[in-house]
């Protein structure tokens, strides 16, 4: 389906195309930008991808988390990629142009992996909250028919929400200037530029907002009440410092994630410029998926272990076939 642009004070079409305005205020710097860039979206594409193998051969790692893991680095893959390659091209041309159908389709895709992200984290909090308070009941509960259920009704939301909510939003048509003063077509910049009064849109935006994100986040909260509350009745220091070392990689990424979404959609934007709002998204959309990966095998016990077994046959295999 394809949308048009229109005029606020003519009422006529102008263009079906939008202008992603982005970066363009840097100039020169728009080479080097694209260069760090490119190597952060190369590390985070190789980091996502080595912990998902490692996963897959990994004996070791066959668990409830892991098979979370493997998903949300799968969603990070595909998160980063539904803005970071169209900037890269941006920041190398002139004409920094999108089609109105090419926009509405990355608000889609980058909204799903947002939704289905807080889903999938807070599936991963339940997990954790499983392991600790209940572990003799653990793998009962966390069967992996309930793994691959909680999995599929956070992409299922995800992809369901946001299919009538992107739709609906671009259904309005859209008015005004054709500048987005954004580095992708993310959904506050298009509300404004909306044909029709956006009031019934900003309570559906509201909705999904209390429904499928503060939800979750609560969920998450919840989790980690009960965690903690486990972990500080355990007789052992040694006892608990093992007990928070499970989760402690989970909730650093729930911080992050959610961290810098706040910063992006939530923090009042009076005191801000266009420039540090641009930087701020950066970190939600770009910085944020790099580090997930580095998070999980640096801070994890298993992960490392699992890394170093595959080192060593690897590295066994090939002095074998050298002999």
């Amino acid at each position: 389906m394809i949308y048009s642009a229109r005029d606020a004070n003519t009422n006529e079409t102008i263009s079906d195309v939008l202008i992603l305005v982005g970066f363009s205020y840097v100039n020169k710097l728009q080479i080097l930008l694209f260069l760090v860039l490119l190597v952060i979206y190369l590390a985070t594409l190789i980091g996502n991808l080595l912990v998902i193998l490692l996963i897959k051969l990994s004996p070791s790692l066959k668990t409830p988390m892991y098979f979370f893991l493997v998903n949300l680095s799968f969603l990070e893959i595909c998160f980063t990629t539904s803005i970071v390659p169209q900037l890269l091209v941006h920041l190398l041309v002139e004409e920094k142009t999108i089609s109105i159908a090419s926009c509405a389709a990355q608000m889609y895709f980058f909204n799903i992996m947002g939704l289905t992200e807080c889903c999938l984290l807070s599936a991963m909090a339940y997990d954790r909250y499983v392991a600790i308070c209940h572990p003799l009941h653990y793998t009962t509960i966390m069967s992996g028919q309930v793994c691959a259920l909680l999995t599929g009704a956070s992409w299922f939301i995800g992809i369901s929400v946001e299919l009538a909510h992107t739709t609906w939003i671009f259904s309005f048509g859209l008015c005004g200037s054709n500048r987005i003063h954004h580095f992708f077509c993310d959904a506050p910049p298009i509300l404004k530029m909306a044909c029709a009064d956006t009031s019934q849109i900003n309570i559906l935006v509201f909705t999904v907002a209390v429904l499928f994100i503060l939800s979750p986040f609560l969920l998450i909260l919840l989790s980690y009440i009960c965690i903690i509350s486990t972990i500080l009745k355990l007789p052992s220091t040694e006892g608990r410092r093992k007990a928070f070392s499970t989760c402690s990689s989970h909730l650093m990424v729930v911080t992050l994630f959610y961290g810098t979404a706040v910063l992006s959609y939530l923090v009042p934007k009076s005191g801000s410029t266009r420039e540090s709002d641009l930087l701020i998204s950066l970190l939600n959309t770009i910085v944020a998926p790099v580090l997930n990966p580095i998070i999980y095998t640096l801070r994890n016990k298993e992960v490392k272990g699992a890394l170093r077994n595959i080192l060593k046959k690897s590295t066994f295999a090939h002095s074998r076939r050298n002999q």
